[in-house]
């Protein structure tokens, strides 16, 4: 399919200017870059409460936003770790899609702000979101969450690109360590595999946002040569078991480098016996569920996620 009218008008307006390509900036700048982008995303819908919390991680203590629906708990609880290559973004880039999670779930979301790279390189981040994971289901009362069968915690992780990344991670910790017990993954078009030759690559090396190259830049930053880039923690399509893992709704986007990973990661779940629901939206580019100022698709997207983490966590 071709490319949608509304993400053409959102690609032309992003390139107005002829800024620099991701992978020529420094780290900074790339971080202002990011943060420049945020015109795409709408005002979050309303919540009854936003608190910034701490929480205790392998390398320090983490910054988490906990965002509580209106209405009368409790309620699942979604762990939302935020996208950029693990080297931009923050808590604000994804607060307007935490607020609206939250409230169409309805499900209280813990938005991690987990340390970043090139400060912070493989496996920090990764060991952070698993902290925060398990903070907050050892937490989940006080957090206002709901208890599933055997009085543990209702406990989804979700992400979007290298957040969907550190999601489908987590799990797979949390699987070998016994611990904490999720309940769903909500990998939104996730960094799956260091390969750049998957066709998806190919077909949408440039000009649709997210790079060939820029991808190249953030693995470079992230990891350290091809022992660790190749970890299953790092690239979870690795992974030679995928048994046993939570239930799955893995969004992709047609012009996005990372879509072939994304279905691959979802067949791979349900060829192991995982419960697995792939969407693939047509005309889409990476990036888009939070641009939800500017693409009908983005809310739509929202919805299904909303309506999946409700049927996972009920």
């Amino acid at each position: 399919m071709t490319l949608h009218p509304q993400a053409r008008a959102a690609l032309d307006r992003m390139v107005e200017g002829n800024p620099p390509p991701i992978h020529t900036l420094s780290v900074e700048e790339a971080r202002a870059a990011h943060m420049a982008t945020m015109w795409m995303s709408a005002p979050g819908e309303p919540v009854a409460n936003v608190e910034d919390l701490v929480a205790p991680g392998s390398g320090g203590d983490l910054r988490v936003r906990v965002y509580t629906p209106a209405g009368r708990g409790p309620w699942p609880i979604l762990v939302y770790f935020h996208g950029g290559g693990w080297v931009v973004g923050n808590l604000q880039t994804v607060d307007a899609l935490c607020r609206t999670l939250a409230s169409r779930t309805p499900c209280v979301v813990v938005s991690v702000d987990y340390p970043l790279a090139p400060e912070h390189p493989f496996p920090a981040a990764l060991d952070a979101c698993y902290a925060a994971a398990a903070w907050a289901e050892a937490g989940a009362q006080e957090l206002g969450g709901a208890e599933a069968g055997g009085g543990r915690p209702r406990v989804a992780v979700g992400g979007d690109s290298a957040g969907g990344n550190l999601a489908a991670a987590v799990a797979l910790m949390a699987r070998a360590r016994g611990g904490p017990t999720i309940s769903h993954q909500l990998l939104i078009y996730p960094v799956i595999a260091n390969d750049f030759d998957t066709p998806s690559y190919k077909d949408n090396a440039e000009g649709f946002g997210l790079t060939r190259d820029g991808m190249k830049w953030y693995w470079d930053l992230y990891t350290s040569g091809a022992h660790e880039a190749l970890d299953p923690r790092a690239s979870v399509l690795r992974e030679p078991d995928l048994s046993g893992l939570p239930p799955a709704l893995v969004i992709t986007a047609e012009h996005d480098v990372l879509r072939d990973e994304g279905r691959a990661y979802a067949q791979a779940l349900s060829e192991a016996g995982v419960e697995v629901r792939a969407l693939d939206y047509d005309g889409m580019i990476h990036g888009f569920f939070r641009m939800t100022a500017v693409l009908d698709s983005a809310s739509q997207a929202i919805d299904e996620a909303a309506s999946e983490l409700r049927s996972a966590t009920s």
